[in-house]
């Protein structure tokens, strides 16, 4: 059984209803046991910045799927709660984003499948609800820790435990 770390996330309709019909799912899965789930955090979009905050999570499988066949059931999930990306732009609003994080230690670096995730070391939405399971990871290609990758971070986006954030 190999271990993965995923990160889910949405900004549209039923934020929380989307992660919890996906850890559902993910459960439902042949050839994927849910470990661990984070808490749920509400963070500030990347990008794109004129739409809806995000609800985010990150959650730890075990699984006897290839990497390839892991992407394949997490694109199969999004797209069965509403996910339509030939209708997206790039870091626009979906109903459901699922992303591969870390699968072991495992470098891939294809164009439909690259893991550690490229820009992990970038994103405190994905590396704040990672602290809090894993503070220790150590990221394969960069060999720092989740949390040094955290208390690196140069401008972080936002990112506030649910329902902690303020409507000042």
């Amino acid at each position: 059984m190999s271990k993965a770390y995923l990160c889910v996330g949405s900004n549209i309709g039923d934020r929380i209803g989307y992660l919890q019909q996906a850890n559902c799912l993910l459960k439902d899965t042949q050839g994927i046991t849910v470990i661990d789930i984070s808490s749920i955090y509400e963070t500030e979009p990347v990008g794109y910045k004129d739409q809806e905050w995000f609800a985010n999570a990150v959650l730890i499988i075990e699984t006897d799927l290839s990497p390839k066949d892991l992407l394949k059931e997490c694109m199969r999930i999004e797209k069965q709660l509403g996910r339509n990306r030939a209708c997206e732009s790039r870091w626009g609003p979906r109903t459901l984003d699922l992303d591969i994080l870390f699968y072991d230690d495992v470098i891939i670096s294809e164009n439909c499948l690259q893991i550690p995730h490229p820009r992990l070391h970038e994103r405190a939405y994905a590396l704040v609800p990672l602290l809090e399971l894993d503070p220790d990871f150590i990221h394969p290609i960069l060999k720092k820790t989740a949390l040094d990758l955290h208390n690196e971070l140069e401008e972080p986006e936002e990112v506030y435990l649910y329902g902690a954030r303020s409507n000042f």
